[in-house]
């Protein structure tokens, strides 16, 4: 894969961001940029409108955007480590109106011969808010026919879309559709980051819950460390 043609990748900052800077600091040779996004499609909006660094990407009509990450399952067959591509976003607005932006066709063709064997091709549901228990999880990829669900690729999407750039999202599962986790939407600031002393507590509140999350998220992470190497070797 000609590499050049990712000019940066977008994650959400803290341990996702971490991650793929570690994957990356053993690669030799090109390296895109590395770009921390804040949590949640509102606050990523404002902030993809406002960064200097993505600006710079504007002005190059022929780079393609990359997004990686963490997300949650929301099928039996997707499981916590699981390497997925997408083909597309979709959104469901107040109304109930369901909005679909789909993934750069080209670049995601580009990863899945790259990732070959390792990757599930999925259809994706950008939520504004997390989905912690398995019963709505569930629900939601019955109702509307998608995979997993993340909280920033639509807006990702719609924003690059309309500046004429393409797009590719490669993310890993951290959490399957079969069981609870914690509630942690109260802990999210309006900007897409998080109260440090309400997760904490949140997550003492449901112990078992929390144990799960923790280690999902260990568990994707190294993984998403591991693809990035992969992906830019």
């Amino acid at each position: 894969m000609n590499h050049i043609s990712i000019q940066a990748i977008l994650v959400c900052q803290g341990t996702e961001y971490q991650a793929v800077c570690r994957g990356l600091s053993r690669v030799s040779g090109y390296k895109p940029l590395v770009i921390p996004i804040p949590v949640g499609g509102k606050p990523v909006s404002t902030y993809l409108q406002k960064s200097q660094d993505i600006k710079e990407i504007l002005n190059n009509p022929q780079s393609k955007v990359l997004v990686m990450g963490l997300c949650g399952s929301l099928q039996p067959r997707y499981q916590v480590g699981d390497i997925v591509l997408y083909t597309d976003c979709i959104y469901q607005q107040n109304t109930g109106e369901i909005l679909a932006s789909e993934c750069d066709s080209t670049l995601t063709a580009f990863l899945q011969h790259d990732l070959q064997e390792k990757a599930a091709v999925v259809k994706a549901l950008t939520s504004d808010r997390i989905i912690s228990l398995h019963t709505e999880k569930r629900h939601l990829g019955q109702m509307l026919a998608a995979d997993v669900v993340d909280m920033e690729g639509f807006a990702v999407l719609q924003f690059f879309q309309s500046a004429g750039l393409g797009v590719g999202m490669v993310r890993v599962v951290s959490d399957g559709c079969d069981r609870n986790l914690p509630n942690l939407n109260a802990t999210l600031n309006s900007d897409g980051s998080l109260q440090p002393l309400s997760l904490a507590i949140a997550m003492l509140k449901q112990p078992f819950a929390a144990t799960r999350l923790i280690r999902g998220a260990l568990q994707g992470l190294q993984v998403l460390e591991e693809v990035t190497s992969c992906l830019f070797q």
